[in-house]
């Protein structure tokens, strides 16, 4: 990374090139590109001739994105910016090679015997793939995948194989790293299959640490891709005609193939450079230091062909900021290059990877917080300083939503508990109210700071990310960073008073209501479909939409009557894993399982077979704020074993764990309490059992108290309902979250009927209409209108849509199922449900769970006997270290 140099808005350092000054570039690729786009921005009216001289034929191309050619097999799809050529002053030399360079007389000879006279030469020639030393590798059938010529030859080949051999190719990737995933990925959409070998023991074996590179191999072969670890490719052999037919593998395996294609790795393109005499590293790159320049004071040399530090980079970022670098010291700056604190995210394979900093915690005495969803296929780790407050690190597998947020902060306090950070629904709600530091780099493709991007929303009036991305060129090469410019925007936004944009994310303009509408009357039932309908280029979509999609279908399929279990093959990618494994995970990687019991009423045999379960497997037991018991320390693998013995005992799923409602909580009433004058806890059962699986934008908590002196707290909650002599009154909006709100009095004086019927249409109302995560607190407060025009809604039914509404929440209870029951049922859904992915039969009785290195419960059930915690102290010690205590919230 460079030292901090001109902001792109800010003026150009005073041109320094002397008048005519002839520069030449050699490499017509991204950072050619880029060193001709800066030149011409920096110093728009510099008296100077720039000569731009590329071997391929096309134009410079973004390569980056070389796989998504295969979406579309058009070049023009992968260009850059074409109107840097249009300047007269720049000359864009295609499809002729540099051949030599002439020191002493300042020339360039190309292939064609042109020759390009320079003052200043700058050299960007790249890289090339190289391939192991394996006998026949090169029959026909074998390629690279680096240029836009490879990708085309090797569909064309696919194309003219499958055809002449009547069958499904069979294809073969020598590499697993992010551009041999690429590769695989292409001849699957090519229609072959694919196989990837890695002679290292884990896939991206350079970028991710070995549980990323793990969680990586199992996503990659959910998708039909065989992969091969700690092997390589030792020989191949000819087909009868005499094109790729075998693959011998070091450990003596033979794999019947059709095409391979190399990613093993890159090598500096520095050829050229060292005719020239120029200084050379021992591992390849002509050696530069921090101005860019080499060994010879008129030649710069930037890219992947340069070696700064003894180090080629292969990313596109430090290529650009060396471009940078090299732009500002011709105009008389003082910039200077820095290496850069690495970021790789996969792209194009459909799955999602990335990783950036010190992956493998090298740095002394650093610390790794992990979390690890087996079932859910997610993987993500934060590296620490010792005190775990400085970021050094991460590996995000499976959903790298915060990807865009966490790499920016690389030798930066985190600002928050890392563990707290990567919990299944943590990241973005620990990270929310985080500003970024001006000087901290958003865009490292292009090293964009946050204060650069804060100066084109508040000065240059950027008030859109296209905006920006055109004003910085943040965001414009991979787009990982996209998210985080959206939330800087919007922050400036709020700031200055305008009105920030309700779409749902980046891939969906609309606002979570106005989708909910769409799909409702579209009828739309997948994740691929409501994109297809109602996306903009959506794709698999982000860590925003997905699960806001799962809960909008998963609401319509109940209400419509058709039902969506969340642990579905359709819903179940899509959502955060609380809800996918139907429990609420624990700071230590365990879980809990917390049955209904409407109103808190439970038998004493259901009791019996409660206490029986949690002794047998040593679990925590813990009687929280929603009048329900709860069990902590489950393991994944013991969940259904659990569910099966409650189920049977009676007792379903009591929801702890998803956006829905959570429970109905009850005081005595009429039945015991000599003040009661309802029976509060009759109709808290009964709206419990009503209600209970709701999908909702947010949970749901709801409370009946049987008289003014409001024991259940029912004012406190998103519906309370308080008996009085003359009926039920209907509060709406409490709760709140993190900002406690107080109920709202809807309206007075109703029979049960007429209760059931307003709280049927405000919930429905709130699901159809409300935001992303809002909670029925803010949602109340933000109604246009208040509540007063909330009221006319529901109880007047102002809009005439009450027996809609009411329709709506019937087809729900009518098809409610527990989705506890189900999945012990199912033996497809509960095969999913290991610890060990490897070896899902394991069940090893001396694994223990600690936290922090301190055991925090029995090893074995027989050990959990009653004087595992001979005092008081002891087992509330024992609560506050282990993951019993973190409940889910409001539990």
């Amino acid at each position: 990374m460079s030292t901090p140099g001109p902001s792109p808005l800010a003026p150009a350092p005073e041109s320094a090139l002397p008048p005519g000054t002839r520069i030449v570039v050699i490499g017509g690729g991204m950072t050619g590109h880029r060193v001709a786009a800066r030149l011409q921005s920096q110093d728009p009216s510099g008296d100077w001739a720039l000569t731009v001289i590329g071997e391929e034929p096309q134009q410079p191309y973004d390569r980056v994105h070389l796989s998504d050619w295969f979406g579309h097999r058009k070049e023009e799809m992968l260009s850059l910016d074409t109107g840097v050529w249009e300047d007269p002053r720049i000359t864009l030399v295609t499809g002729d090679a540099a051949e030599a360079v002439d020191r002493s007389a300042h020339t360039v000879t190309c292939a064609s015997g042109t020759v390009h006279p320079y003052d200043r030469l700058v050299l960007a020639t790249g890289s090339w793939a190289w391939a192991p030393r394996a006998e026949g590798k090169d029959l026909p059938g074998s390629f690279s995948y680096r240029t836009v010529d490879d990708v085309r030859a090797l569909a064309a080949w696919v194309a003219e194989r499958g055809e002449t051999l009547g069958r499904q190719v069979r294809g073969l990737v020598v590499g697993g790293g992010v551009l041999g995933l690429e590769a695989a990925a292409a001849l699957q959409n090519l229609g072959a299959h694919s196989t990837v070998v890695e002679f290292a023991d884990r896939l991206m074996a350079v970028q991710l640490d070995d549980g990323g590179g793990e969680m990586l191999r199992l996503l990659i072969q959910d998708m039909g891709i065989d992969v091969r670890t700690g092997v390589g490719a030792s020989a191949f052999r000819p087909a009868e005609d005499g094109a790729m037919g075998t693959a011998e593998l070091s450990d003596g395996t033979e794999l019947p193939i059709d095409v391979v294609v190399f990613s093993t790795g890159i090598r500096p393109r520095d050829r050229i450079g060292r005719e020239a005499g120029l200084t050379v590293g021992e591992r390849g790159g002509i050696v530069v230091g921090e101005s860019c320049q080499t060994s010879d004071p008129d030649i710069w040399a930037v890219g992947e062909c340069a070696s700064f530090d003894g180090v080629c980079a292969g990313l596109i970022a430090p290529g650009n900021d060396m471009a940078d670098v090299v732009v500002d010291r011709f105009l008389g700056g003082t910039r200077t290059h820095q290496r850069f604190a690495d970021g790789t995210k996969l792209k194009g394979v459909g799955v999602d990877a990335a990783a950036f900093g010190d992956v493998n915690a090298m740095t002394p005495d650093a610390l790794e917080v992990s979390f690890v969803d087996p079932v859910h296929r997610q993987y993500r780790k934060l590296v620490m300083s010792d005190d775990a407050t400085t970021l050094l690190g991460g590996v995000l597998v499976g959903d790298i939503a915060l990807y865009s947020q966490l790499r920016p902060l690389i030798g930066r306090k985190l600002g928050a508990d890392p563990s707290a950070v990567i919990a299944p629904e943590g990241g973005g709600d620990a990270l929310a109210g985080a500003e970024l530091p001006d000087e901290a780099v958003v865009c490292s493709c292009n090293n964009v700071a946050a204060g650069t991007i804060r100066h084109a929303v508040n000065e240059q009036g950027c008030h859109t990310v296209g905006a920006i991305k055109e004003c910085t060129s943040a965001g414009t090469v991979c787009g990982s960073c996209v998210p985080s410019l959206t939330k800087l925007l919007n922050q400036e936004l709020a700031k200055s008073g305008i009105e920030v944009s309700r779409a749902l994310c980046e891939h969906f303009d609309h606002s979570r209501a106005e989708l909910y509408k769409l799909v409702e009357e579209g009828g739309q039932e997948t994740f691929t479909e409501v994109v297809a309908a109602h996306g903009a280029g959506a794709g698999r979509g982000c860590a925003v939409c997905r699960p806001t999609v799962a809960s909008i279908l998963s609401s319509l399929g109940a209400l419509s009557g058709r039902r969506h279990n969340p642990v579905g093959r359709q819903l179940g990618s899509l959502q955060d894993t609380n809800d996918h494994v139907m429990a609420n995970i624990q700071k230590d990687g365990t879980y809990s399982v917390i049955p209904a019991m409407p109103a808190g009423e439970v038998t004493p045999d259901k009791l019996l077979v409660f206490a029986q379960v949690a002794k047998d497997y040593g679990l925590y037991v813990k009687v929280n704020g929603a009048q329900r018991i709860g069990m902590f320390g489950a393991r994944l693998e013991q969940l259904p074993e659990i569910w099966e013995r409650l189920v049977e005992a009676g007792f379903q799923s009591g929801h702890a764990y998803g956006k829905s409602l959570r429970m109905v909580k009850s005081c005595l009433g009429t039945n015991w309490c000599r003040f009661g004058v309802g029976d509060s806890t009759a109709m808290a059962v009964h709206l419990e059992q009503r209600y209970r699986g709701l999908r909702s934008p947010h949970k749901l908590k709801i409370g009946v108290s049987g008289c003014a002196r409001e024991c259940a707290e029912a004012q406190a909650k998103d519906v309370g309902v308080i008996a009085t002599n003359r009926g039920w009154n209907l509060y709406v909006g409490g709760n709140g979250g993190a900002q406690p709100a107080h109920g709202k009095l809807l309206v007075e004086d109703l029979d049960d009927e007429t209760l059931q019927r307003c709280i049927d249409r405000f919930l429905i109302l709130y699901i159809r209409e409300a935001d992303k995560l809002q909670r029925t607190a803010r949602w109340v407060e933000e109604y246009p209108g208040g509540i007063e025009e909330l009221r006319r809604v529901i109880v007047e039914d102002s809009l005439g849509i009450g027996e809609e509404l009411e329709a709506a929440m019937q087809r729900h209870t009518d098809s409610y199922v527990d989705e506890w029951a189900e999945a012990v049922y199912d033996p497809e859904r509960r095969a999913k449900f290991v610890s060990f992915i490897n070896a899902p039969d394991l069940h090893d009785p001396s694994l223990r769970y600690v936290l922090e290195r301190e055991q925090v419960r029995p090893a074995r059930p027989e050990d959990a006997a009653e004087d595992t915690f001979p005092t008081p102290l002891a087992a509330r010690e024992h609560a506050l270290a282990g993951a019993a205590e973190t409940l889910p919230e409001g539990d």
